[in-house]
C-alpha cells in the first residue's frame, strides 16, 4: 500500500496540471469570445466612419464567434482533462485562427486603421503565456507582419493616404512586441518561482518524511526500553526471591514469604504483559446493543470498594433508557480504568461522578469527574503516554489503553476538565449502527 502511494501523488499532479491548462484553454476562448463581440459593437456604434459592416465581414466575424464558442462548449463539457501535446495543438489552432480573422476582417474592413488589428494582441498573449521565448518571438513577428503587409498593401491601392495612419500601425506593432515580451518575461518569472517552490516544497516532503521516521524509530525505542524498565523489575524481584527460597540456611516460614513475593510479581508481570498485548494490538470491537447504565453500574460496583476505603461517594448521571452499539467489555475495562484513577486522585470524602449522554445519533458520550486537584501541565502533556505514570506501582497502560479503546470504537479521549475540584476525562465513542442513527452527522 506504501509504494502506491508516490504513485497517487503523481498521478494527482498530473491531473490538477492538465486540469489547469484546460482552464487556461478556456479563459483565452472566453476573452476571444469577448474580443469579437466588443469589436462587431463598435463597428455598430461607429458605422459612420468605419461604415457599415458588410455581410461577408458580418459572417466572418459570426463564424470566428461560433468556432470559438464551440472550442469553449467543447473545453468545458467535452474533456475533462488537456494533456500538453493537446493543449499545444488548441493553443496554436487558436493562435493561427485569431491571425487569419484579424488579417481578414482588416481587408473587408479597407482602412488603414481598423479596429480588428486588436485581434492580434490575443495570440501574442497567449504564445508568450503558454510557449516558450522563440515561439513567442515568432508569433509576434507573424502578427506585426500581417500589420505591415497590410499597411504595405493600403498604401499601394491608397496613393493619397496620411503617412500619421501608417505610423500608428507602426508604432501599434511596436507596442505588441514589447508587450508580448513583458508578458513572457513575468510569466517566465513566474514559472521559475513556481519551480523552486515545487522543489522546496518536495524537499520539505522528504524532510517531513524523514522526521516521521526518526520520530517513530524514536517512540519504538522510548517504548521498548519502557517496556525493559517494567519487566526488569519484576523479573529481579522473581529470581531474587526463588534464590533466596532455594538456600538450605532458609526457613519454612521465610520461604513460603518469598514464593508468596515470587507468586505476587509473576501475577504483575502477567498484567504488565496482557495490558501492552492489548495496547500494542486492540481487538477489534464486537459491537451490539447495550444499556449504558447498566455499564456503569457494573464499573461503579466493582470500584465501591476502593471509593469505600477513602470514603468517596460515586454519584451515576444519565438516561435510563439510553443504548448504544458498543463493545461492552472494552468499553467497561476502558471506563474502569479512568474511575480507578479518578478515585486514585479524590481526596478522602470526596466525589466522583459518572455520566452518560448523546450529543447527536452517531455517537455517545461518557464522562469521569472527580473533585481533585488539577493535572499539572508537565503531567497532562504525557498523560495518554504510554508506561508514564505517577503512581508509585502504576504501569502507565491504563489511560493509554482506554484511549486506544476509544478510537477503535470511532471515537477518542480527551480531558475536558481540568480545574480545581473538577477534573473530568471525556470518552466519545461511535455509535453509527444504532437503530436511531444517521439524523445528525458524526463531527
Amino acid at each position: 500500500m506504501a509504494r502506491d502511494e508516490p504513485e497517487s501523488r503523481t498521478i494527482s499532479v498530473l491531473a490538477r496540471f492538465d486540469e489547469s491548462l484546460r482552464q487556461q484553454a478556456m479563459v483565452f476562448a472566453t476573452l476571444n469570445l469577448f474580443a469579437l463581440a466588443a469589436l462587431l459593437l463598435l463597428h455598430s456604434l461607429f458605422s459612420s466612419l468605419l461604415g457599415q459592416p458588410s455581410p461577408v465581414l458580418l459572417f466572418t466575424l459570426g463564424a470566428a464567434f461560433l468556432l470559438k464558442m464551440l472550442e469553449l462548449l467543447w473545453l468545458w463539457a467535452g474533456v475533462r482533462s488537456l494533456s500538453k501535446a493537446r493543449a499545444d495543438v488548441v493553443v496554436w489552432a487558436s493562435i493561427s485562427l485569431n491571425i487569419v480573422v484579424a488579417g481578414l476582417l482588416t481587408f473587408l474592413t479597407n482602412r488603414a486603421d481598423s479596429p480588428y488589428f486588436v485581434l492580434l494582441a490575443l495570440p501574442i498573449l497567449q504564445a508568450a503565456y503558454c510557449f516558450s521565448l522563440p515561439a513567442c518571438i515568432g508569433v509576434i513577428l507573424v502578427a506585426n507582419s500581417t500589420t505591415f503587409f497590410w499597411v504595405w498593401h493600403f498604401a499601394q491601392s491608397h496613393p493619397r493616404a496620411h503617412a500619421a495612419e501608417f505610423l500608428e500601425d507602426g508604432a501599434v506593432s511596436v507596442v505588441y512586441a514589447l508587450m508580448g515580451l513583458l508578458v513572457w518575461l513575468l510569466v517566465n518569472q513566474l514559472r521559475n518561482d513556481q519551480r523552486k517552490l515545487a522543489g522546496n516544497l518536495r524537499e520539505l516532503e522528504r524532510t517531513r518524511e524523514r522526521l516521521v521516521i526518526e520520530e517513530k524509530l524514536a517512540v519504538v525505542g522510548r517504548l521498548s526500553s519502557a517496556v525493559a524498565h517494567e519487566i526488569r523489575n519484576p523479573v529481579s524481584i522473581i529470581v531474587s526471591s526463588l534464590v533466596t527460597a532455594g538456600r538450605p540456611e532458609v526457613g519454612e516460614q521465610q520461604r513460603r514469604e518469598m514464593l508468596v513475593i515470587a507468586r505476587s510479581e509473576a501475577a504483575r508481570l502477567e498484567k504488565l504483559t496482557s495490558d501492552f498485548l492489548f495496547y500494542a494490538r486492540p481487538n477489534q470491537p464486537k459491537r451490539h446493543q447495550v444499556a449504558l447504565a447498566d455499564v456503569l453500574g457494573y464499573i461503579t460496583e466493582i470500584a465501591g470498594v476502593h471509593a469505600a476505603k477513602k470514603e468517596i461517594r460515586i454519584t451515576v448521571e444519565g438516561d435510563e433508557a439510553l443504548r448504544a452499539n458498543v463493545d461492552r467489555e472494552q468499553l467497561q475495562r476502558a471506563l474502569l480504568n479512568l474511575l480507578l484513577n479518578a478515585i486514585d486522585a479524590t481526596p478522602v470524602g470526596g466525589q466522583v461522578a459518572v455520566r452518560s449522554s448523546r450529543p447527536s445519533t452517531q455517537s455517545v458520550e461518557l464522562q469521569v469527574e472527580d473533585s481533585g486537584d488539577p493535572i499539572p501541565e508537565e503531567v497532562l502533556s504525557r498523560i495518554f503516554e504510554p508506561f508514564y505514570t505517577t503512581k508509585p506501582h502504576g504501569t502507565g497502560l491504563g489511560l493509554a489503553i482506554s484511549r486506544n479503546i476509544a478510537r477503535v470504537q470511532g471515537g477518542d479521549l480527551i480531558v475536558a476538565r481540568n480545574e480545581p475540584g473538577h477534573v473530568c476525562f471525556t470518552m466519545t465513542i461511535s455509535d453509527e449502527g444504532s437503530p436511531d442513527s444517521g439524523a445528525i452527522s458524526h463531527g
